[in-house]
């Protein structure tokens, strides 16, 4: 793997809190996938009579399916304080969502592609963190509102099938040719809307169980608040974070990194755009909770004089398949870790006697890294890690994973590290691309056979 990790726009599903932006609605229509990292609320919910409501290729998609997933957008939308577009508005964008993930995930039992009960396992532990709550009091709180334990994993597994199938075809359908990449240099460089302003933000971030009930919420907005308020009177805001953020990006200051402003939640973008550097927004409410941030930096994007944060990280990798599953290799990689923290054994030596990895014979270092280098899950427990810390196993595309992280710098790029960057930024646009691209020819191709209209 080693600087082969570059990222795709995939979206996975056990990532950690996901900031909400612009529209639930809009999100229907564009992403690429539709998690659900929050637990929805069903108390006081009669449920209809079941009945089917489309049938994909012999499979059914059901009335309680649609109504479930039109019932949590109608919830985030209400949280931002959104207006809602009309019921039937809604249910028929998420059937056809419905649909199109149904024919995906066929398609990827149909060429071999497993989840195996560890990853499912791990997806229920980050639901329920996110959530504030531990997987047993998760499952009592599901089965109570009448969702089934076993469907609930079943959503799950669904869901990594789905990011799973979806990196493996769309990979191959990505590729940037030199003369596209200096043609979306220039345009990048005499483009003067406001997508050429990059941002550099740092957040402090006041997690909202779905759970909460309204004196929770009003003490966490008070939280937030006097967190705003200290950063407004001139605190160290890194400081802040350690003291009050249950984002992962603590050990970083808090900051999400320069980007354009296209890639911040619209959220964040409109409260910030009016601010210097230096200035501080909120406390603003999202699906994830209360957000304090921070303008780090505030530039018109270019090309030159560029400057990012690097990180410098190694790694182990088991490659899962023949001889290893995915269980027997988060086993074996937890064994190591709890061997590293007793002061058995050192991470470069195991990474050079373990991993499968180019990288082990430099003792797993993947040396500076810029953002987007590699894949979006593997960057996003590397930015979580405070230095010399060590991460839990993860899985990629490529296998399982330790990560340790070594340490960050600031670093002004080259014209060749730029290129990279554009490259990287290019690769991810024509991801997102060609996602749509193949989720229309699977939907295409797929028997489809509708029945009585969702209600």
């Amino acid at each position: 793997m080693n600087k082969a990790l570059l990222s795709l726009s995939s979206v996975c599903f056990a990532g950690s809190i996901v900031l909400a932006s612009g529209s639930v609605f809009a999100q229907l229509r564009a992403s690429p996938t539709l998690t659900t990292p929050r637990l929805p609320s069903t108390d006081n919910v009669q449920r209809p009579a079941d009945y089917i409501v489309a049938i994909v290729n012999s499979e059914p998609v059901t009335n309680n399916e649609v109504r479930a997933r039109v019932l949590r957008f109608e919830q985030q939308l209400t949280q931002r304080g959104a207006a809602l577009p009309s019921r039937e508005e809604i249910s028929a964008q998420v059937l056809e969502r419905l649909i199109g993930e149904r024919a995906q995930v066929q398609l990827a039992r149909e060429n071999g592609i497993k989840v195996d009960e560890a990853a499912v396992d791990n997806a229920v532990l980050t639901v329920a963190r996110q959530n504030q709550i531990t997987a047993a009091e998760l499952r009592k709180r599901l089965e109570a509102d009448g969702i089934g334990w076993s469907q609930f994993r079943s959503d799950l597994r669904d869901e990594l099938l789905l990011t799973r199938v979806r990196d493996r075809e769309v990979e191959p359908r990505v590729n940037i040719t030199d003369q596209e990449l200096d043609s979306f240099i220039r345009e990048q460089q005499n483009s003067n809307d406001t997508g050429a302003i990059e941002l550099n933000l740092a957040q402090i971030l006041i997690a909202v169980p779905e759970t909460a009930n309204a004196a929770q919420i009003q003490a966490l907005q008070n939280r937030a608040a006097r967190a705003a308020q200290r950063a407004r009177s001139g605190e160290d805001f890194s400081g802040l974070v350690k003291e009050f953020s249950d984002a992962p990006d603590r050990a970083n200051g808090g900051q999400l990194g320069v980007r354009s402003i296209d890639r911040y939640p619209a959220l964040f973008t409109e409260a910030t755009q009016s601010l210097v550097t230096g200035g501080i927004a909120g406390p603003l409410r999202s699906g994830a909770g209360f957000h304090v941030l921070k303008v780090v930096e505030k530039k018109q994007s270019s090309l030159t004089a560029a400057t990012v944060t690097q990180s410098r990280a190694r790694h182990i990798l088991l490659r899962v398949g023949g001889q290893i599953s995915e269980t027997d290799a988060r086993e074996r990689l937890n064994d190591l870790r709890r061997r590293m923290g007793s002061g058995q054994v050192d991470f470069a030596t195991a990474a050079k006697e373990t991993s499968q990895d180019g990288s082990a014979k430099e003792g797993g270092d993947l040396g500076w890294a810029n953002p987007g280098q590699f894949v979006p899950e593997f960057e996003e427990v590397m930015n979580s890690l405070a230095p010399g810390e060590v991460s839990q196993p993860l899985v990629t595309r490529f296998g399982v994973h330790l990560i340790q992280l070594l340490e960050r710098r600031n670093s002004s790029l080259n014209e060749r590290e730029q290129r990279d960057i554009a490259r990287g930024i290019l690769r991810e646009k024509k991801a997102q691309e060609a996602f749509v691209n193949w989720a229309q020819d699977v939907r295409a191709r797929a028997y489809v056979e509708m029945r009585e209209p969702p209600r």
